[in-house]
């Protein structure tokens, strides 16, 4: 019997543990996010798009948006929406569809560390309005994020 109570007291203990341990990954405040886009299928006649090469950004991430997506959100533009999501202990995946100037469908996939490193890779396929007409589209997105601190400074979050 007391065998057992150190067992359940151990179990508790090492739960606790990893739950500490997966918050170390997920938490509120600011990122150091470098994304780089690479086009399958540019719409543009140079066959680049206008984020060709990797760019580096700070992003501020709420405790709203840690709840919702296990860390930083995925990095959309204009009229994006993500649905489908299922967590994962590590992060998350997700569907993204997009409408107004780009019409088109993807997948977003996420994972983080508990040392706050994440990343992100989000695929998209569809068309774009370049003036009257259209063309196909089809890129990867792939994001690394490092926590900086809890101090976003005046980078506000992003609104998703």
């Amino acid at each position: 019997m007391r065998a057992s109570r150190g067992w359940i007291v151990l179990s508790c203990c090492t739960l606790a543990l990893a739950m500490v341990a997966w918050a170390q990954g997920r938490r509120a405040g600011l990122y150091e996010v470098t994304t780089e886009m690479t086009w399958q299928q540019s719409p543009f006649p140079n066959g680049m798009g206008p984020a060709h090469g990797p760019r580096t950004s700070q992003v501020c991430v709420s405790q709203e948006q840690i709840d919702k997506y296990n860390g930083v959100p995925p990095q959309t533009r204009g009229d994006c929406q993500v649905s489908n999501m299922v967590k994962k202990a590590d992060g998350y995946t997700a569907d993204i569809s997009c409408t107004g100037q780009m019409m088109a469908k993807g997948t977003v996939e996420a994972s983080y560390t508990e040392d706050g490193h994440g990343k992100t890779k989000m695929h998209m396929v569809g068309t774009m309005s370049m003036g009257p007409n259209s063309a196909p589209v089809e890129y990867t997105m792939l994001s690394d994020s490092t926590y900086k601190g809890a101090d976003c400074g005046s980078v506000k979050p992003v609104a998703h």
